[in-house]
């Protein structure tokens, strides 16, 4: 099936089912809102002035809309089965994304939105500079009870990255900064940045405190640590490693955290909290990685 025949047989499928939200509009979620965003409109969160505006009570933020209906994909998801189609066919990279959101009235406490959507129109190939691309556009609706509240229009640009060579990873930007910490790494050192008796871990070019008074050395590490997060890499596909593999972040027993990949173990083996040793992988004489050992 070509991805003209693909995208006609999800479009011919209209509108997803409605998607509900998890929660009924709220309080709670909408002062996490306006506090990461830093919208200090009352309306939001000040039953007094809300009561007195043009709403009569309190109402949510428009731009939230999107927030009540996120998720995992849902089955009938048509713009996941559109990716899907197109990540089978190589074009695995997102180059560019637009959202146009229309908002036609704002939502109250109490309020449960339903979201659908459909897939409106594929178009391609088209030439990037990037490579050979394909443009996807779906329009969700989310309404209350059947009476629309808002929609978006939504684009994204998905590409075939060019065949370029390339070394067999993908080789760190050094910097200043950060160029001792690889230089351990090529003589089996986990080197940690030092501001007096502070430790961090990336490292940067100001103190955690910012001031100019001190000047950066390192320390280096035991090497030991446990497992404090972890995902598991499935796609897209990474040059020179065999799929999935784990990356970890490791506390270490010097309290700051590090990222790399855990070698020796599969993913249903890995939990937070597992032993690890640092190790060091060398990829040539220029270049060593650091990685993760189970400590066993």
């Amino acid at each position: 099936m070509t991805i003209e025949e693909a995208a006609a047989k999800i479009a011919a499928q209209g509108e997803s089912a409605p998607r509900f939200a998890r929660d009924p509009v709220n309080q709670a979620m909408v002062h996490n809102w306006v506090e990461a965003m830093g919208d200090r409109n009352p309306v939001y969160c000040d039953p007094g002035f809300a009561a007195g505006s043009v709403h009569k009570g309190l109402v949510a933020p428009p731009a939230m809309v999107q927030v009540w209906t996120m998720g995992g994909r849902a089955d009938d998801d048509p713009l996941g089965a559109m990716m899907t189609v197109l990540d089978e066919a190589g074009f695995t990279s997102v180059v560019a994304t637009n959202s146009e959101q229309t908002y036609h009235r704002y939502l109250r406490p109490g309020e449960r939105v339903a979201a659908t959507t459909v897939l409106e129109d594929v178009t391609g190939p088209k030439r990037t500079a990037l490579g050979e691309g394909w443009f996807v556009t779906t329009r969700t609706k989310w309404s209350v009870d059947g009476e629309l509240v808002a929609d978006m229009v939504f684009r994204v640009l998905k590409f075939r990255p060019q065949e370029a060579p390339q070394s067999p990873v993908l080789r760190p930007v050094i910097s200043q900064d950060t160029e001792f910490f690889w230089d351990g790494l090529r003589e089996g050192e986990l080197r940690i940045q030092r501001w007096g008796d502070v430790l961090r871990h990336p490292p940067g070019p100001m103190p955690p405190d910012g001031s100019l008074d001190t000047t950066p050395d390192y320390a280096v590490a035991s090497g030991h640590g446990t497992v404090y997060s972890y995902v598991v890499h499935h796609h897209p596909p990474v040059p020179g490693k065999r799929l999935p593999f784990v990356v970890a972040l490791v506390e270490l027993a010097e309290g700051v955290r590090v990222m790399a990949e855990l070698l020796d173990a599969e993913p249903d083996e890995v939990r937070v909290g597992l032993p690890v040793v640092a190790a060091f992988v060398k990829v040539d004489d220029e270049l060593t990685l650091p990685a993760w050992k189970v400590a066993r």
